[in-house]
């Protein structure tokens, strides 16, 4: 998840197969942990997500876990997903993947790539 009134992420990372249950989890993890704290009025949550795969507008599965968020959260949840090919525009690709990358590789902001 990626906040980008306070340029803010959230990555969770796991090994589960389903990826829409997964999906949906994350967003209700970020949503207690960080959330609600930071948005402690809010009564809607917007969500971009790509086109495809299991999080996709027509996958039932992903429907049914953001239902099943919205019930727990009381939040009023709408969806917009980007076409397909145009994640290159996602904030997130652009703010956050590059720290994440660097994490992974085991370095800190400002140290030097080899």
């Amino acid at each position: 998840m990626y906040d980008l009134t306070h340029n803010e992420g959230w990555v969770s990372v796991g090994i589960d197969h389903d990826t829409a249950q997964f999906a949906a989890e994350a967003i209700s993890r970020w949503w207690r942990k960080m959330g609600r704290r930071r948005f402690p009025h809010a009564r809607e949550l917007m969500i971009t997500a790509d086109g495809g795969g299991s999080n996709g507008c027509r996958c039932r599965l992903w429907k049914v876990a953001l239902q099943g968020l919205a019930n727990r959260t009381g939040l009023r949840l709408t969806v917009s997903h980007f076409p397909p090919g145009t994640s290159k525009w996602n904030k997130i690709e652009h703010r956050l993947f590059c720290h994440i990358t660097q994490n992974w590789r085991g370095k800190t902001a400002g140290q030097p790539t080899r």
